[in-house]
Formats: structure tokens, C-alpha cells, sequence
């Protein structure tokens, strides 16, 4: 089963323990996961359902192409990580 992590800094705003779920695109893990952590959801996704702009999602360390759809395969035994992208100067 893929793994999904959330930075620390993600978890100040929203508790987001790590978890191993089902899924074989992000889009999978990242609904299977919601399920069981809805406050997640709205802090990841936009009311669409698409990445936020201020998030950045890598499947074994690779950025996530498909911010909208979210359908990047994610290997049975792959780790999902998700960060808040940070800007500034």
C-alpha cells in the first residue's frame, strides 16, 4: 500500500498523521486518506478538488505533473509526500 506524509509545517494547521492507504493514482491515496481526515482535505485541495496553489505534492521524491486531475500512478509501494511550497525573498 502506498504511504502518505505530510510536513510539519502542514501539520500546524491541520493534524495529519502519516498513513499507509489504498490507491494506485494520487488522486486514490489522496481520497482514501481524506476519508479518514476530512479537515486535510480543504487545506490540500481547493474547492474544485485540485492541488492548491501553495502545495506541492512528489511520489518517491518527483514532483506531481497533474495538479488538477491528480492522476500521477503511484506504485503499490510508493510514498506520497506533501509540503507546502513556500515563496519569498
Amino acid at each position: 500500500m502506498p504511504h502518505i506524509r505530510f510536513t510539519q509545517n502542514i501539520q500546524r494547521h491541520v493534524p495529519c498523521p502519516p498513513a499507509s492507504v489504498s490507491g494506485s493514482t494520487v488522486r486514490d491515496v489522496l481520497d482514501a486518506y481524506f476519508t479518514t481526515n476530512p479537515p486535510a482535505r480543504g487545506y490540500v485541495l481547493d474547492d474544485q478538488g485540485a492541488l492548491r496553489k501553495h502545495m506541492a505534492i512528489f511520489v518517491n521524491g518527483e514532483p506531481v505533473l497533474d495538479r488538477a486531475k491528480l492522476a500521477d500512478p503511484v506504485p503499490a509501494d510508493g510514498t506520497i509526500d506533501i509540503i507546502q511550497a513556500l515563496s519569498g525573498g
